[in-house]
């Protein structure tokens, strides 16, 4: 197979400026048809989050309409759950969308702080915030874990060096000794862990994801992998192409709401690494939602794209036949 292989320069990602194609009136999200915390983390870690409002410092853009659609759900109303890199690019967009869905939430953040700019502020039952760092193992105390059903794992750092590197933020340190942390310390009665890895992880010795791999993101993605599937949790992983749309820094919860993935809104899945090319951030994000509350992906791989068309949206049964085509391929 040919591959047509176009190299960017990788520097810091800036804020980037947004056309409105992007907050369209059409959002990704489209349907179709409490337990507290232990006292000791509420003292110590918890960062609490009382009534909502819409965070001040919302982006300026033109005025759009709030859409007035209403999100699949998922089924239970005892799901809590865990969301690690929730302030970044796919991380934003996941923690967005469950929101928008009332389905209970708790953040394990570096700087807490993020969290209220980015969501505003919110009820203590609706969105716990944690400051921990998958890095360190001594930051994952049991008791942040206690009451959380799933965990959605979207951390990630720059293929190459930048400044996100600075701290110790490589794809050693991130993409392998802290998917490693976090899975040791979940709670063996877990019922979903979904992982955001990488197209290109089997294939790092073969162009073009050699050069992708000079640093080892890559080496490391599939050293997460190995271990969330050898760790006896119950999983799903999700492997995106070449990620579009964001990353969304600095916007607040309504404007994530808003944000569209143009005409690229229909989605392509595979198994196997086989898959070649790009995906929208907002597809990632609503495809790791789906994978939570459908049986039949746990113990899965899959890789996924996003191309011109008409997408599933948020529609479960529409997610269900493509995640059930890809394991028919």
């Amino acid at each position: 197979m040919a591959f047509k292989l176009s190299l960017t320069p990788i520097t810091d990602l800036q804020i980037p400026t947004f056309h409105t194609q992007f907050l369209q009136n059409n959002p990704v999200f489209r349907t179709s048809s409490s337990s507290l915390l232990p006292r000791k983390l509420l003292d110590s870690k918890l960062v609490s989050r009382r009534k909502s409002s819409v965070c001040t410092n919302s982006l300026k853009q033109e005025t759009v309409q709030t859409p007035t659609s209403t999100p699949t759900p998922l089924t239970s109303s005892n799901k809590r759950v865990l969301v690690i890199g929730g302030t970044g690019g796919v991380g934003q967009l996941v923690v967005a969308s469950l929101l928008d869905r009332d389905v209970k939430l708790r953040l394990l953040l570096r700087n807490p702080e993020k969290a209220t700019t980015l969501f505003g502020e919110q009820e203590d039952e609706k969105l716990q915030v944690i400051k921990g760092d998958t890095r360190n193992s001594e930051d994952l105390d049991p008791s942040m874990f206690e009451g959380v059903t799933h965990v959605i794992c979207c951390t990630g750092t720059t293929a190459f060096p930048s400044r996100r590197w600075d701290g110790d933020n490589t794809p050693e340190r991130v993409d392998w000794e802290g998917v490693r942390n976090l899975v040791s310390a979940l709670p063996r009665s877990l019922s979903r862990i979904i992982l955001v890895s990488s197209v290109g992880v089997t294939k790092s010795n073969e162009l073009p994801w050699s050069i992708m791999n000079l640093f080892g993101v890559l080496k490391y993605k599939k050293m997460g992998e190995d271990f969330v599937i050898n760790s006896g949790l119950p999983y799903t992983i999700i492997r995106p192409g070449r990620l579009t749309d964001g990353p969304y820094t600095s916007y607040d919860l309504n404007t994530l709401l808003k944000a569209t993935a143009g005409e690229r809104r229909a989605v392509l899945i595979g198994q196997g690494d086989k898959l070649v090319g790009e995906v929208s951030r907002l597809v990632v994000a609503e495809a790791c939602i789906q994978a939570l509350n459908i049986d039949f992906t746990e113990g899965q791989i899959y890789e996924i794209n996003s191309v011109p068309g008409d997408g599933p949206g948020s529609d479960t049964e529409k997610w269900k036949d493509l995640f059930k085509a890809a394991q028919l391929q």
